[in-house]
């Protein structure tokens, strides 16, 4: 009933084929927050290393681990072992450790109603994001799940978009990208995707606007209105 009741708030739904919607994971369906900051700190912990303040670890919320520990330990073995303490602890708890952001859920359920074809894309290690969608109550509603290799060889947005295309025979001109940081709104303009950063998640109204973003939705209701 209360899908219902998000389906026909936003009108009709034409038969036609809808575009198809790629969404960020980490700030635009789920606050990952606490699982990913207390997985870089263990990873810190295990190098020895001081961490940096829980309150900067929100900026690692969304760029490749690689980008972020390589200024701080500037030698790729180190990087790369700093990643595996990393994963230790989030294939154990981390993956665990998140909420689903609040209407999130019927604004999905609504958007496939209608026709759209759903996809997530996103930085996070592919096995890790495929664990987290396949336990979200509406984790069903995503036909691929698009994240990073295990090795870092696809990890930038850009790489992500043009495997997802690839991987759904589409065209740029069939898809738009849903996502919090500059990262999402970049990979999209890279490949003239349409697009709309959302201000629930870690990137901000300034870093989204500064990258191009085509539109700002406040909250996740708004998505219905922007992808009409």
């Amino acid at each position: 009933m209360e899908q219902d009741r998000w389906v026909t708030a936003v009108g009709p739904h034409p038969a036609e084929a809808r575009d198809t919607l790629f969404f960020d994971l980490d700030g635009t369906l789920i606050d990952s927050q606490v699982g990913i900051t207390r997985c870089i700190t263990h990873a810190f912990e295990r190098m020895q290393h001081p961490a940096p303040p829980v309150e900067a670890l929100r900026g690692w919320i969304g760029p490749s681990l690689r980008t972020s520990f390589a200024p701080l330990f500037n030698d790729a073995a180190k990087v790369e072992q700093a990643v595996a303490y990393y994963c230790e602890r989030f294939e154990s708890e981390g993956w665990q450790e998140h909420a689903v952001f609040d209407d999130i859920e019927q604004v999905v359920r609504a958007l496939q109603a209608r026709g759209h074809r759903l996809a997530v894309v996103t930085a996070k290690n592919e096995a890790h994001a495929r664990r987290i969608i396949e336990h979200l109550p509406f984790g069903a509603c995503f036909d691929e799940v698009i994240g990073a290799t295990a090795d870092g060889s696809r990890s930038s947005k850009p790489q992500l978009v043009a495997e997802a295309l690839s991987r759904l025979s589409l065209q740029p001109g069939q898809c738009w990208m849903i996502g919090d940081r500059r990262m999402d709104i970049e990979g999209a303009r890279h490949h003239g995707l349409r697009n709309i950063g959302v201000l629930w998640g870690f990137g901000g109204a300034e870093e989204l606007r500064e990258a191009g973003a085509d539109a700002l939705a406040a909250t996740p209701t708004e998505l219905l209105t922007l992808l009409c």
